[in-house]
């Protein structure tokens, strides 16, 4: 009797061990592989989701400062909507913080070196616009790469949809492999509608979000087609066609324009190093200027006009496109 058990017992362990180590033991490392990388997956798209509510929330690093400025948020949205096109890491506080300094500066050494208010409070104001232009600058730095890539990330959209992936996937795909600006914005934008929002409303946001008109026609474009429907492939091939047919005649105009857009710089630029250099080497005419009411009501006027023929020199030589 103990040898049939025993015997029985024997081949159930070789039986069973041969199962295991042949079937269970790889589906169990399969299974463990695959809970390590859905683990690694939710823990990327948890951390996506709260750096997108931190940036759409945060105003400032510092808490009573972010609560102040959340309470005037309609007067900062617009500084805001800045720095997010600018691609900068910086919040609104950031920016103020550093105009008001600027500006103390400039308004400081001005009167110390001049002693005229009147001239010191329009220094100090211009210095304060200084952090915000160069935000500008940088926005349109950023669009104009953005545009550049446009026409790409089309075509990729458009090739993954012709392979039969759906439309989301191809917005996935061009945030994954497309680089700087676009990537990040598209990335935006699929973690917009892939955490909730309607596919509609995150286009829309999209195109608030990009200053651009290329940006509206594919918003509009894809909207359309998801309300009576067509070949979307199609359409964003002929949209990107008509993006670089636009890109290379804006490149045209500004090649043609070059000449005006130099004369119209040394203009701006010649009177205020003409007058600085004049002040440097005459005190006399210096002490007439700054000192003498005629002479300052004469350099009001002319900082008047220089403002507004430099308007409207930018006016003639920005041709729109």
């Amino acid at each position: 009797m103990i040898i049939p058990v025993l015997t029985f017992l024997i081949f159930f362990t070789g039986i069973y061990g041969i199962y295991w180590f042949v079937v269970a033991r790889p589906e169990a490392q399969a299974a463990g592989a695959v809970r390590r990388r859905l683990r690694g997956v939710r823990q990327k798209a948890s951390e996506r989701q709260s750096d997108l509510r931190k940036h759409v929330q945060a105003l400032s690093s510092i808490g009573a400062v972010d609560e102040f400025l959340k309470r005037g948020e309609s007067r900062t949205a617009s500084l805001k909507l800045l720095i997010e096109q600018a691609g900068l890491n910086i919040t609104v506080a950031t920016l103020l913080l550093g105009s008001l300094t600027l500006a103390f500066l400039v308004f400081f050494l001005t009167y110390r070196v001049t002693g005229w208010f009147l001239i010191a409070a329009p220094a100090a104001l211009l210095a304060a616009m200084v952090p915000v232009a160069i935000v500008r600058r940088l926005r349109d730095r950023r669009m104009r790469k953005f545009e550049e890539q446009f026409p790409e990330a089309l075509d990729l959209l458009s090739r993954a949809l012709r392979a039969g992936h759906a439309f989301t996937t191809g917005l996935e795909m061009i945030a994954t492999e497309m680089a700087d600006p676009i990537g990040p914005e598209f990335r935006v934008l699929y973690d917009q509608q892939n955490f909730g929002m309607p596919l509609p409303d995150a286009l829309r946001t999209f195109a608030y979000r990009i200053p651009l008109l290329d940006a509206r026609f594919f918003v509009t474009a894809v909207l359309i087609q998801r309300e009576s429907g067509g070949n979307l492939s199609e359409i964003l091939d002929n949209l990107a066609r008509v993006m670089r047919d636009r890109f290379r005649v804006k490149r045209q105009m500004r090649v043609l324009s070059a000449h005006g857009r130099i004369s119209g710089w040394i203009l701006v630029c010649l009177p205020p190093v003409l007058a600085m250099v004049i002040f440097t080497i005459n005190g006399e005419t210096r002490d007439i200027m700054f000192k003498d009411p005629l002479g300052q009501q004469l350099m009001i006027v002319a900082a008047v006009l220089q403002v507004v023929g430099t308007l409207i020199m930018r006016k003639i030589i920005n041709i729109p496109y």
